[in-house]
């Protein structure tokens, strides 16, 4: 009976003494976005230094971007980010890491999104840390930012929009924008739309995932409310900018055409935005309506 008592306590204190651990673990703070560093040199030279950079580490540059004026996104992925990503439902979504130089004053901000953080909010199997160990090794990092608090790993695997059941978008739950007889004739019908500018909606890159029937595009909104620039103006006025939220995603699953709720998409990179005020959703409220409107008219389907 006494040893029974003794191995008891035993067991007891070493849980005690792991708990803090285990708390401290799963209070993990996470930002959607990582800061590498200021450039004194123009856009372009700054540019061409990253883009080496990443090759060097091993990215595919997959698409590049100027949305707006004094924003450039370099859009990278690799095999690993690939594999890891087309592991889950709908993680392909996450096949893609953005990379962007931003121009402020005299110097040129250059920063890229965070791994970790995608893929805790696109509910990835893999952590992504290999992933931000590259880009971390290859551009630098000197801190975390897109959120003054972040959020731990239990909010952002089942985030949504400002956290109220009402409002439904989440991940788990993208938007279906179209449907067709076969994969194929969704990329080419989604191709098309791109290229002929359907509602000013045009492609930054796509990555056919090899051994799936997922298809990954990036795409540019040019104008109306749902609109790059427009979107940005009113939401992205921090001293670090978040000129990674772009580009959007359009995934071809199998036969059908997907992109994750504009409300999400928008709330994931901008965490710390009101609901109401100055430099909020209630100055953007017609834009989730407009961009979900514009891709599914870019993938073919007008009604």
């Amino acid at each position: 009976m006494y040893i029974k008592k003794y191995i008891t306590r035993i067991l007891l204190a070493f849980f005690l003494l792991a708990l803090p651990t285990t708390l401290l673990a799963a209070d993990e703070i996470y930002k959607p976005f990582i800061f590498a560093y200021s450039s004194e040199n123009d856009m372009e030279t700054t540019a061409e230094t990253v883009r080496a950079k990443l090759t060097e580490a091993g990215f595919e540059i997959s698409g590049e971007n100027s949305p707006y004026e004094g924003v450039l996104n370099i859009v990278v992925t690799n095999a690993a980010l690939q594999t890891a990503s087309a592991a889950s439902d709908f993680g392909t979504f996450a096949a893609a890491q953005r990379v962007f130089l931003t121009k402020m004053g005299d110097a040129v901000q250059v920063s890229y999104t965070n791994p970790n953080y995608m893929a805790l909010a696109y509910r990835l199997e893999s952590d992504l840390v290999p992933i931000k160990e590259s880009l971390v090794e290859a551009l630098g990092t000197e801190k975390e930012f897109g959120s003054k608090k972040g959020l731990n790993a239990k909010r952002l695997t089942k985030y949504r929009y400002m956290g109220f059941p009402m409002f439904t978008e989440r991940f788990d739950k993208p938007d279906l924008l179209a449907t067709y007889e076969s994969h194929e004739e969704a990329v080419a019908k989604l191709e098309e739309g791109l290229a002929a500018d359907s509602a000013n909606v045009t492609k930054v890159y796509r990555i056919d995932v090899p051994g799936t029937s997922d298809t990954l595009f990036g795409v540019a909104i040019a104008e109306g409310n749902g609109g790059d620039d427009h979107i940005m103006t009113k939401i992205d006025f921090e001293d670090t900018r978040s000129s990674a939220h772009l580009p959007y995603e359009i995934l071809v699953k199998d036969n059908e055409i997907y992109a994750l709720g504009a409300r999400f998409r928008i709330a994931i990179s901008f965490p710390d935005l009101k609901m109401v005020g100055s430099h909020s959703f209630a100055g953007i409220m017609s834009a989730p309506g407009a961009i979900k409107k514009a891709l599914k008219t870019a993938s073919g389907n007008l009604k």
